[in-house]
């Protein structure tokens, strides 16, 4: 007896849990669909981009959410960290962001830009002051300056614009999954909840490429 009703029950515990996972999170609660759909930087993947500003207390305290959920990605999926500019102030640091990266700097520069700001208590407002904090790493101040007004980064930041637009979003963190849906901290409750929603937005992609 126990062999005909042990594979129903199966079934019924993997039901349940699909349809519990639906429950769960609600499209326009958890997460809401971005219409038209932006394209991803990787076709070829499932693209995850945070959209973050290096002043934002909510923004540095996700970062070990971020770094810990980073080492968990399923395969075919890929993180990107995006400076927002939604706010005409943070463009010094979207630019900082991007000259790091054409820098080639080394990857801790990006938390200790966040320590810096955060734990540290310094003004990063300025270039002079941002190229202080630069020499401090051991970078090229006069190199670093020279990224910071290059015609990539102004791309980059042109670009970024263009798409936060179509995004929709209010503020940060906020985060983008494949283009299609949008989710934050604030729709979340929570970071770890927010990371949830992350899993089953991209288990959904996934399951449907």
């Amino acid at each position: 007896m126990f062999k005909q009703w042990f594979p129903g029950l199966i079934l019924a515990l993997l039901f349940t849990t699909q349809v519990s996972a639906q429950q769960a999170f609600k499209e326009g609660v958890d997460y809401r669909r971005v219409d038209p759909v932006v394209k991803t930087t990787n076709p070829e993947k499932i693209v995850v981009t945070e959209l973050f500003w290096y002043g934002c207390p909510h923004c540095f305290r996700f970062e070990p959410y971020v770094e810990k959920w980073v080492k968990t990605m399923p395969e075919g999926v890929i993180f990107e960290r995006v400076p927002s500019t939604l706010n005409p102030r943070w463009i010094e640091h979207a630019r900082t962001f991007y000259a790091l990266k054409m820098m080639g700097a080394p990857s801790q520069t990006h938390k200790a830009f966040f320590d810096a700001i955060h734990i540290k208590r310094q003004r990063l407002t300025s270039i002079d002051a941002i190229g202080k904090f630069i020499e401090s790493q051991g970078l090229d101040q006069g190199k670093f300056r020279e990224q910071y007004n290059s015609f990539p980064v102004d791309t980059k930041i042109r670009k970024n614009n263009q798409k936060e637009k179509r995004y929709g979003h209010s503020g940060v963190p906020t985060v983008i999954v494949n283009g299609k849906y949008m989710t934050s901290g604030g729709m979340a409750g929570s970071f770890d909840r927010l990371l949830n929603i992350i899993d089953f937005l991209v288990a959904s992609e996934l399951k449907n490429r």
